[in-house]
C-alpha cells in the first residue's frame, strides 16, 4: 500500500573464517523518547584505538576462503538458510500443532538435513547458534551430517535488530559486533565456515534515512 514501508534485507555472507578480523566495539547506552537503542557511532578516541589495535592474519586461511567461496558458487546449487530464530521457528511449528522445545527445533532440522539427495542441490547451509551444537537422534553431529554430503556448515552472526536513534521511528540498525570476534572463534571451532550478517533498510517516501544507510553499512 502507498505509504507503507518495504523493508529491504540486506544479507552479507563472510567466508570462514567469520569475521576473523572483527575488533571490539565499545558503545554508549541512549534513550530516545520511549525508545532504547545503542549508538554505532565511534569517537574519535575509539576510531585511534581501533587503528592502533592488532588485526588477526587472514593468509593462513587464504586457500581456505577461496575453497569454501568456490565451493558456495556451485554451478546448480544454492544456499539452504535454516537459521529461524527460537521465535520463528515457534511460529512454524505451532502452525502444525507442535510445541516449540528443543527436542522438536532439533527433530526438524534433522529432517531436512538427512533428507535423501539434499547435497545435490545445496552448497551451504546457515545455521542458528543452537543448531550448530547441535546433533541428530543417533549422535551424529549436524556439522558431520552436512559435511558428508558436500554441504558447507555456515552461521548466523548478527544478534537481531534494534530501534534505531536520530531515524524514523521504524528504522532499525542490527546487533551483535560486541564479542562478535570470539563468537567467531567458538563457531568457527565448531565447524561453521562462512557466516550471515543481516541488515534491513525500510524503503518509503522519506526512507532510508542518511542515518539508517550510514549505521547499516
Amino acid at each position: 500500500a502507498r505509504g507503507k514501508p518495504l523493508a529491504f534485507s540486506l544479507h552479507i555472507y563472510l567466508m570462514a573464517p567469520a569475521f576473523v578480523n572483527a575488533l571490539p566495539v565499545t558503545r554508549s547506552q541512549n534513550v530516545v523518547g520511549s525508545s532504547s537503542f545503542v549508538s554505532q557511532r565511534p569517537s574519535e578516541a575509539r576510531v585511534v584505538a581501533a587503528r592502533r589495535a592488532p588485526r588477526m592474519s587472514i593468509d593462513e586461511y587464504a586457500n581456505e576462503l577461496i575453497a569454501t567461496a568456490n565451493a558456495i558458487a556451485s554451478p546448480g546449487k544454492g544456499i539452504l538458510a535454516v537459521d529461524e530464530s527460537t521465535k520463528t521457528i515457534g511460529k512454524r511449528l505451532a502452525s502444525i500443532g507442535v510445541e516449540n522445545s528443543e527436542a522438536n527445533r532439533q527433530a526438524y532440522r534433522g529432517l531436512l538435513f538427512n533428507c535423501a539427495g539434499l547435497g545435490e542441490f545445496i552448497s551451504g547451509a546457515i545455521l542458528f547458534e543452537e543448531t550448530l551444537y547441535q546433533s541428530s537422534k543417533d549422535g551424529k553431529p549436524f556439522v558431520d551430517c552436512l559435511n558428508d554430503i558436500g554441504i558447507i556448515p555456515g552461521i548466523k552472526v548478527d544478534k537481531g535488530l534494534s530501534p534505531l536513534g536520530n531515524a524514523e521511528s521504524f528504522e532499525t540498525w542490527c546487533t551483535g559486533l560486541d564479542g562478535l570476534s570470539d563468537r567467531a572463534a567458538a563457531y568457527y571451532k565448531q565447524g561453521a565456515r562462512f557466516a550471515k550478517w543481516r541488515a534491513v533498510l525500510q524503503i518509503s517516501d522519506k526512507t532510508p534515512s542518511k542515518v539508517s544507510i550510514h549505521e547499516n553499512a
